[in-house]
């Protein structure tokens, strides 16, 4: 199973220069129901955030890479849970 550390997603954040608040407020835009001190917690790795959850932040970066003519470089739990489920390795 993927490590649901944050530490990706936190790294990801930093790389794009955004706060804890804006990576909230995005991922908020996008439909996310956690607060912004549990979003903190999944990104410094003393909560594990749920597959949606995950994947509502990594979407929320990876539209913002994409915004700066990037790709999407963060992977989504559901492809990688996807693929894993196939018995296809991680998609990494």
């Amino acid at each position: 199973m993927p490590d649901r550390s944050g530490a990706v997603l936190d790294e990801a954040r930093l790389e794009l220069g955004l706060s804890q608040g804006d990576l909230w407020f995005h991922y908020f835009e996008l439909g996310g129901m956690s607060s912004a001190i549990d979003v903190e917690a999944f990104l410094v790795g003393i909560l594990q955030p749920s597959s949606h959850d995950h994947d509502l932040i990594a979407h929320a970066l990876n539209e913002l890479f994409t915004e700066l003519g990037k790709n999407h470089p963060i992977p989504y739990l559901a492809d990688t849970e996807a693929a894993e489920f196939r018995g296809k390795p991680d998609p990494e």
